[in-house]
């Protein structure tokens, strides 16, 4: 086993706990499900919503594409794409439906999704897509093909492989996390695309949790489509992420919401941003306050996000030596593929109901998830407002509540 020392910055100080408005009476280890958005940009969200309410014509009409725009820009220097392929959606489930829903369109160039096609994915992928796609495949008569990844798993190259040996002459879209929601894990994104693109096979990327956790550079990655949340690990307000399409793919992707811009006659914006940018009126205050929480985050550190990152990743290191040494259970994969969560087995029994005890009795906030085998996890979140003594505190209660269960058993 691993030693991992405490990050740097090991006991986060009343400060940082100040700039969020979690609530001071929960041990909140559950970052990842929804992330928390800091006070600052809260603030400034509040004084968009204000001028737009103000003078919502002048705002909508006149002063809205620009401040699009500017979002954008720092979205795409952010995650290292270009700004014409990135538009924003309310969350990375729009984006996986937006995707998978325009592959079944009869568009002209393009061969819709039909019968007979593989559609890939794994068994880590998140509930809410995989529904998605069993929709799709139902809609068209496509088959669903689910690569077995294991965990516990002992390196990234179990990943690649379980995946690859899925892949047939009739695998049209491949469906992956960037970083799974139950496991936690980070796949190893560049060589499973490098190897799909030279067979010509698409991979949407659902990239909930990537943004903000984990450095990116979309244009590098080389991925058809990508789709990341930037209200959990960027810490902007609820309902704001993107949808990153490569330009040689745009005229086959329409938003679910068709409006104004279908048929738009201006020449000076591209059919992609005329109709994303607008599919109806709805509140685009967290999309523009994307720049003030990169911005915010990256100075909370001398090190910027760079720094942030690491800090996060080396608590959730620490986080899940310290519980696996507690409860006498193996590390479950490589420090390679963990980012800013862990995921931990535990002894078979109710996710439900442990979950419940542990926020009903110490008033912890951790997710217990279902699994196969075992047939509970669970998985911690580490960002800059945990210490270790969140962790601790933690492990106590869990030893508490599992001799409990085994006395009842």
């Amino acid at each position: 086993m691993t030693n991992h020392d405490s990050p740097p910055i090991t006991q986060a100080s009343q400060h940082w706990r100040s700039l969020w408005s979690l609530d001071p009476t929960v041990t909140f280890l559950n970052h990842g499900s929804f992330g928390a958005c800091p006070i600052a940009i809260l603030e400034k969200q509040q004084v968009l919503r204000s001028k737009l309410e103000a003078e919502p014509l002048q705002f909508f009409g006149v002063e809205l594409e620009d401040l699009l725009d500017t979002a954008r820009q720092a979205l795409a220097n952010f995650v290292g794409a270009e700004v014409a392929s990135l538009a924003f959606v309310p969350n990375a489930t729009t984006g996986v439906n937006t995707v998978l829903r325009s592959l079944c369109l009869p568009i002209s160039g393009f061969t819709p999704l039909q019968a007979g096609d593989e559609l890939l994915t794994t068994n880590h992928e998140y509930n809410a897509s995989r529904n998605a796609l069993n929709f799709v495949a139902q809609c068209v008569g496509a088959t669903v093909v689910v690569a077995e990844v294991p965990f516990p798993i002992d390196s990234s190259e179990q990943a690649i492989s379980a995946i690859l040996d899925k892949v047939s002459a009739k695998t049209r879209l491949v469906l992956l996390d960037h970083i799974t929601s139950q496991t936690s894990l980070v796949f190893p994104l560049k060589p499973l695309i490098n190897e799909l693109n030279q067979r010509n096979i698409d991979v949407l990327v659902d990239g909930a949790h990537a943004p903000g956790m984990i450095p990116l550079n979309l244009a590098e990655l080389g991925v058809a489509y990508y789709t990341g949340n930037c209200h959990k690990w960027l810490c902007s307000p609820k309902g704001a992420a993107f949808l990153y399409v490569r330009e040689d793919k745009q005229f086959m992707i329409r938003p679910l919401v068709i409006s104004h811009g279908a048929n738009s006659p201006r020449p000076d914006r591209s059919r992609f941003h005329l109709e994303f940018d607008w599919t109806g009126t709805t509140d685009p205050t967290p999309f523009l306050c994307i720049p003030e929480a990169i911005q915010f985050m990256g100075t909370l550190l001398p090190g910027g996000w760079t720094a942030l990152m690491k800090h996060n990743q080396d608590m959730a290191l620490a986080a899940r030596q310290r519980l696996c040494q507690t409860l006498r259970v193996q590390l479950p994969c490589p420090d390679t593929m963990i980012g800013s969560m862990a995921t931990i087995p535990l002894l078979n029994g109710s996710a439900k109901s442990l979950q419940t005890q542990l926020f009903q009795q110490f008033r912890i906030e951790v997710p217990i998830i279902p699994w196969s085998t075992p047939n509970r996890l669970i998985r911690l979140s580490a960002q800059l407002y945990n210490t270790m003594a969140d962790y601790d505190g933690l492990a106590k209660s869990l030893v508490e509540l599992l001799a409990t269960e085994l006395k009842e058993a």
